[in-house]
């Protein structure tokens, strides 16, 4: 008996130090820099990291740790947000400004410490200071630690797909103007894949991503949302994906010629090459937008596939567009979104947790804000139950939960709206306009340890009736069930999927609609959830969880790094 235990003893040990053997310390350093660059007939200072948009592209194996190197060589003040990380007790490293820590001011440096453990497929890093995100974000690639695969047939290549949006002006003086006017920012001059517009804009022959593929091989694309303010959808012509993962959660094999994905949302989708080799093929993407009354952009950026083997007159002689749903098509973005299942049997699957200890409904949309200064009322405004979230300016939320600091935040966000009422009637405000003004608040709803949340997300139509892209920093949720028009639990909660839904970090809630996620706050700290459409946040659709300490050291927040940037 006792040569058993020390057999197994040998074995726990040998496999402790393989699996410290397996992971590495994976190290960068982010150089933000402004840079001059030329796009649609027009040259324009923007910010970027390392030179390039999109940034550097990470790529580490799970259980890596990573050291970034942040020089803020910029006019701008910076913060960097690695968008899906959990940071587990790394907390200070999350990134959103004023949330975590105090930003990185010009001429300053920081380094993010955070390990990846329990996440593989693709998430992605941006700003999280003002509208610096436009061009300052790039790709996180997270693959199998060593001696593990993917649970879906490898591929030949691994390409990341980028989307974003460019304008032809000073991105961070758009978002000053429209703090002061209460006025949304003008709408962006292209989408870009990969930082290129494609040949569908002026002086953009040439700015156009090419994917060369081989015939019969199969490629992984790593497809990203990081534009600024919509929703997308993106086909390729005359092919099908498989979709096996989103927000860096595998998810059960889904075939479809049409991927729709909000901003901040991941995709990972399976590209089998399996076309005419003398034909070339468009790849293409432009918005969903989900409120039509609401002016948006309606251009469309491109790229394309040539295959190998192709003469260069052949790969353009014959180029195919393929057909992409109407900017208002609903129903597919909606398809799209519920369809998608997790994979029970796969790499890091997390149950749902049956047990609810604290339930919330939570409104989201657009108001107004009531404000003495007739030369700029009304000014927009938005929010979450009625209380439009406010930055603080002297102290981070974190510092100020770690430290005791009163006067920074409030911890009374309701676990219910202040007033019901039709959340869905457009016309309801002309009988009760005061619900078009929330209150100016930072507040915060506080958990325990280890309590699982049943927040329920409804969006109300008071200014316009959209879908909202909402994010949670530090945590997955489950996604149980989603629809249109008020939500009933009476009516409601037989549709909710508790064996396998969908764990993602970022939910388009839709269009005049809800969606019921579950989570437990088992990660202490300061979690901000926002919108993910950019203008939302400045404008108040956020709110704030504290978690508090668990039971151990394992589960108590660390105290913040020495060089965590002061205000």
């Amino acid at each position: 008996m006792e040569g058993v235990r020390v057999s197994l003893a040998c074995a726990l040990l040998l496999f402790a130090v393989s699996s410290i053997a397996s992971a590495a310390i994976v190290e960068h350093t982010f150089n933000v820099q402004n840079l001059t660059v030329s796009r649609l007939c027009k040259r324009q200072v923007v910010t970027v990291v390392n030179g390039s948009l999109p940034g550097p592209t990470i790529r580490v194996k799970e259980g890596d740790s990573l050291v970034i190197h942040v020089l803020n060589n910029s006019p701008h003040n910076i913060t960097i947000h690695w968008h899906g990380i959990f940071h587990r007790l790394t907390v200070w490293a999350d990134g959103p400004s004023m949330i975590t820590q105090c930003p990185i001011q010009p001429g300053k440096r920081y380094a993010y410490r955070f390990n990846i453990t329990g996440q593989e497929g693709t998430l992605w890093w941006h700003a999280h200071s003002s509208f610096l995100r436009a061009t300052v974000y790039g790709a996180i690639i997270i693959r199998p630690k060593s001696g593990h695969s993917y649970p879906f047939p490898k591929p030949h290549k691994e390409v990341p797909i980028l989307f974003g949006e460019w304008w032809n002006t000073d991105v961070v003086a758009l978002e000053e103007t429209a703090i002061a006017t209460g006025v949304p920012p003008n709408n962006s001059d292209a989408y870009t894949i990969n930082g290129l517009p494609g040949n569908l804009y002026p002086c953009s022959k040439d700015r156009m991503f090419s994917l060369d593929v081989v015939k019969g091989k199969r490629y992984l694309l790593r497809i990203i949302n990081a534009a600024m303010n919509m929703q997308m959808f993106f086909k390729i012509a005359n092919h099908r994906l498989t979709v096996v993962g989103a927000d860096a959660v595998y998810t059960a094999p889904y075939v479809t010629d049409v991927i729709a994905i909000a901003p901040g949302q991941t995709v990972d989708a399976l590209l089998f090459a399996d076309q005419s080799i003398d034909t070339s093929y468009y790849m293409a993407a432009h918005p969903y937008a989900s409120a039509p009354s609401v002016p948006f952009p309606n251009t469309t950026t491109r790229g394309v596939i040539h295959y190998a083997g192709a003469s260069k007159s052949q790969r353009t002689k014959r180029v195919l567009m393929p057909k992409l749903p109407s900017f208002f098509d609903t129903l597919t973005a909606h398809k799209f979104y519920s369809s998608l299942t997790s994979l029970v049997d796969g790499p890091h699957y997390v149950p749902v947790p049956r047990h609810v200890e604290e339930e919330m409904f939570v409104t989201i949309g657009l108001g107004l804000e009531a404000c003495a200064d007739n030369t700029t009322c009304p000014k927009f405004s938005a929010s979450m139950s009625n209380h439009s979230f406010v930055l603080p300016k002297k102290l981070s939320i974190l510092e100020a939960v770690f430290h005791g600091v009163d006067g920074i935040f409030t911890p009374d966000f309701p676990d219910q709206p202040p007033v019901k009422f039709d959340y869905t009637d457009p016309n309801i405000t002309q009988t009760n306009p005061g619900l078009l003004f929330a209150q100016k608040t930072t507040s915060a709803k506080v958990l325990k340890f280890n309590t699982t949340v049943e927040l329920v997300l409804q969006n109300h139509a008071l200014i316009a009736a959209e879908s909202h892209p909402m994010h949670l920093h530090g945590f997955n949720f489950h996604v149980l069930a989603q629809g249109f028009g008020n939500y009933n639990a009476n009516r409601d909660r037989s549709k909710f999927n508790l064996v396998n839904p969908q764990f993602r970090n970022t939910l388009a809630v839709p269009v005049g609609g809800w969606a019921v996620t579950r989570f437990t706050a088992d990660n202490p700290g300061a979690w901000i959830m926002h919108c993910h459409i950019d203008v939302h946040l400045p404008f108040g659709l956020g709110m704030i969880f504290v978690v508090e300490n668990g039971p151990t050291k394992a589960t108590t927040l660390p105290p913040p790094p020495l060089d965590l940037p002061k205000c």
